[in-house]
């Protein structure tokens, strides 16, 4: 999983992750296995009582075009329900993805200031240009 992160990461469309940040917050993460192979990971990160984040979605990039993102995100989203969550964000690079799955625009000023703490790693903070957007479950 590391490495396929890592690997978007190095383009600069997502943050790195450690092997320890990884197994700190394995329990948030969702796999996609091909043939014993991880080809795609979703993390839903809770950051409030009823508030998520959808973040590291990475798809392999034989991957792409067979439906891998959508079902993880689909699947982190019935996770949030199950969990009695009712807002979810994400930070994108691909607000087109994330429309179709019902996310609309939303301002950053309008999401809580907690989430930022991962921000300060990115080489772009503090002048993000990714799009926030949110659903409401």
């Amino acid at each position: 999983m590391q490495k396929l992160v890592n690997a978007w990461a190095k383009q600069g469309v997502m943050l790195p992750r450690s092997l320890h940040s990884l197994y700190e917050h394995l329990r948030d993460y969702l796999v996609a296995i091909d043939q014993e192979r991880i080809i795609g990971c979703v993390s839903l990160h809770i950051t409030w009582e009823d508030l998520a984040e959808i973040r590291t979605l990475a798809v392999a990039p034989e991957a792409h075009g067979r439906g891998v993102g959508r079902r993880l995100v689909e699947q982190a989203l019935e996770d949030a329900r199950d969990l009695g969550l009712t807002h979810i964000f994400v930070l994108t690079y691909v607000p087109d993805f994330f429309a179709r799955m019902g996310f609309l625009p939303a301002s950053k000023a309008d999401l809580p200031q907690k989430i930022w703490q991962e921000c300060v790693h990115c080489p772009r903070f503090p002048d993000c240009d990714e799009t926030a957007m949110t659903l409401d479950l």
